[in-house]
Parts: C-alpha cells; sequence; structure tokens
C-alpha cells in the first residue's frame, strides 16, 4: 500500500469546488489481495485528517481522494472541505492504517537540492 501520487490544483486557487477537487492524493494496493481500509488516516502536516469509512481497494488498484465535495465512488472519495488541505509549497501527506501504524508518506519541497517529491517506504 502507498502514496503513489500527489496533485496540486493547478491555475488560481479560488476555492470553488472544482478547484478543491482537482487537489488530490491517489493512494494504490500493490499487494496481491484487497484491503480493508476502514479507519486507515491520511493527513497533513497541519493535523487535517480524513478517515476512510468501509471502503476497500481492490488488489493493484488506485483510489483519488479529492479534498472537495463529491459522491464518492469505487476510484473517487471526497473529503467533502471547503478549504484547500495540502500546502502548494511544503507539505507531507502521511498514510496510518486502523491501528495507527505507519505506512507510506509522500513529501514536496523540502528537499530543494533533491528536486521532487521524496516517498518513504519504511516504519515509523
Amino acid at each position: 500500500m502507498q502514496i503513489s501520487a500527489v496533485h496540486d490544483s493547478p491555475g488560481r486557487d479560488n476555492r470553488s469546488n472544482r478547484s478543491l477537487n482537482r487537489e488530490w492524493v491517489e493512494i494504490t494496493n500493490t499487494g496481491r489481495r484487497a484491503v480493508n481500509l476502514d479507519g486507515w488516516t491520511l493527513r497533513d502536516e497541519d493535523g487535517h485528517t480524513f478517515t476512510f469509512h468501509h471502503y476497500r481497494l481492490d488488489d493493484r488498484a488506485t483510489v483519488r481522494i479529492h479534498t472537495g465535495e463529491g459522491r464518492d465512488t469505487r476510484i473517487d472519495l471526497f473529503q467533502d472541505r471547503r478549504n484547500y488541505v495540502w500546502d502548494n509549497r511544503t507539505d507531507t501527506a502521511t498514510l496510518r492504517n486502523d491501528h495507527g501504524r505507519f505506512i507510506d508518506d509522500a513529501s514536496w519541497g523540502h528537499h530543494r537540492h533533491g528536486g521532487g517529491n521524496h516517498h518513504g517506504h519504511g516504519h515509523r
């Protein structure tokens, strides 16, 4: 299970629902069996937390978690927020399981000399 992509909303941050939903994080199940994500959390450095409810991610499947409001589907979930979560400049998205154990994270903007996004796939 890993955070496979982070996408910042392009253009002006005008807080429209369309703009909010163009800000998203993708999580991919890299394993060979479905995983029940009920109670798992995705949070930013400021403590904004999205908790998965009654959601199962199939093996080799990807789900996109949008910031704004919408109707949840198998491949798209919505945080139903009216404000942006992920900082454009520097932030870290952290995925934890229902026991609070670290699963994965993705950071951006912290490593100026290295460039690109940083992924951590270890235990914390």
